[in-house]
Order: C-alpha cells, then structure tokens, then sequence
C-alpha cells in the first residue's frame, strides 16, 4: 500500500508539471469547467421559475442534487477521464504492453496515472458551490445523513468508472471505441437528472443495467431521508449493484487481456 501511495504521489506531481507547461490550455480549460458549471446551474433555476417541486424536490434540494453532480464530475474529469480516453489507443497500438509488464498492478497504473490539473483547480470550485448550496438549505442534516451522503458520493465514483470501463472493455475485440463512446454519452446525460424523472422500465435499466441514474440520486436521496430505515433500501440497492458490477468487471477484463493481440504478437 505504501508503494502505491508513493507512485499515486509521483503521479500527481508529473501531472501538475505537464499541465503547467501549458498554461494558454490550462486556463482555458478552467474557465469551459465553470462555464459548463454555471449552464447546469441555471438550467434548474429556470425550471424553479416555473414550479416549486420537481421530482418530489424543492428547489434548495434541487440545488444540492446539481452540485453534487458537478463535484462528482469534477472528480471524474481530475482523476479518471483522461486515463480512460487514452485505454482504447494503447489495446489498438500495442502499447497496453508496457503497462502489463510493469511490477504494479495494471489497472492501477492505466487508471489513475494522468490527473487533469485544471480539473483539481475546478474541483475545488465544485466543492465550493456544494459548501454554499448546503448552507442555504434550509432544512435539518444530521452528521450521519452527512457522512452516509459523503461515502456513497464516493461509491458512485467507483461505480461510475466501472460502468466507464464497460463500455471500453469491448475494444478488445472491436478495436474501435466510437460507437460505444456515443453510447455511453447519450446514456450518461441521464446522470445529470434526477432518477426520479424517468419512469417504468427505464428507470429500472438506469438503476439496474446501466446503473448511472443513482449515482448521483441515490446520495442524495439518502441525505433526504426521513430515517436510516428510509435510507437503507437505497444503501442495499447502491451496494448490491456496485459489487456485481465490479465481479463482473474483473471477468470481463481478464478476458479482454486474453484476447488482447501485443505489439511483439
């Protein structure tokens, strides 16, 4: 664990002098970050215009469910986009080899080796917008709502790179990523919304299937709850599915490495 560490620290200081090197780029994409923030922002600020409940939310609770998405996203774009982008083109040139070799784990390395620094500047931007929104919610949080929010927050996190790695895993035989990426795209915008929106048998593929409506949903409907006995079907479902998805995760990336043609074959 500690080597880990170790490296993960290398990681991140080879990430931040790399991105430093750019600065025009650097800026640039900070400032698209809180743009994309604030069209988020004000799309649910107009509906609230228009409504006081949506999706059995009030606008201060609207508000949270938005920022927590953006934390959510900000923490994606800084420590996993960048590392699942680039996974297609290292199983397509052969390059996959490297990191197969190496005396660490390969999924670790693939996963976690680029961090966005731009998108650290703008996590903490997130971060700051979910403080404030919390501070002008006018309702009672106790610190175990708190802490169990903040730990599933976490879980979907997970969850969402476990999804993310489905939809990459196929390269393995395809060779190409695009029409999964699209894919993937197309479904993710669900992840923006409350789950509660959908209804019938897709809301259960959202929860079930391709399970992005609760990861940001289920956080926050646990922080709403009247009690823990309220929250804890929600805590089962989120964990029952995250578990299964990481066992069948490891199958089909064992699989995929099998099939996986190198750049010496």
């Amino acid at each position: 664990m500690k080597r880990y560490a170790k490296l993960y620290l290398h990681f991140l200081r080879f990430s931040f002098i790399k991105a430093l090197q750019f600065r025009l780029d650097f800026t640039f994409r900070i400032l698209m970050d809180f743009i994309f923030y604030a069209v988020n922002i004000l799309f649910f600020k107009i509906i609230y215009l228009h409504t006081s409940l949506l999706a059995g939310m009030t606008e201060e609770q609207m508000m949270i469910f938005v920022a927590s998405y953006l934390f959510l996203d900000s923490l994606i774009m800084t420590f996993l986009a960048n590392n699942i982008w680039m996974l297609p083109v290292y199983i397509n040139k052969g390059d996959l080899d490297y990191y197969l070799v190496r005396p660490v784990s390969s999924l670790f390395f693939l996963s976690l080796r680029d961090i966005a620094a731009n998108s650290a500047i703008n996590m903490l931007g997130a971060f700051s917008i979910l403080v404030w929104c919390f501070s002008k919610y006018s309702g009672a949080i106790t610190i175990f709502q708190l802490i169990v929010y903040a730990i599933f927050v976490l879980n979907g996190l997970g969850l969402y790179y476990l999804v993310r790695m489905m939809f990459v895993i196929p390269v393995f035989w395809t060779h190409t990523s695009r029409g999964l990426d699209e894919l993937f795209w197309g479904i993710e915008q669900c992840m923006q919304r409350p789950v509660d929106l959908f209804r019938g048998q897709f809301k259960r593929f959202l929860t079930t299937i391709i399970p992005l409506g609760l990861i940001v949903s289920f956080p926050v409907k646990m922080l709403f709850s009247m009690s823990f006995e309220e929250s804890k079907p929600l805590i089962i479902h989120m964990l029952l599915v995250t578990i299964l998805f990481g066992i069948f995760f490891r199958w089909c990336w064992k699989l995929g490495l099998r099939n996986y043609s190198s750049a010496s074959s």
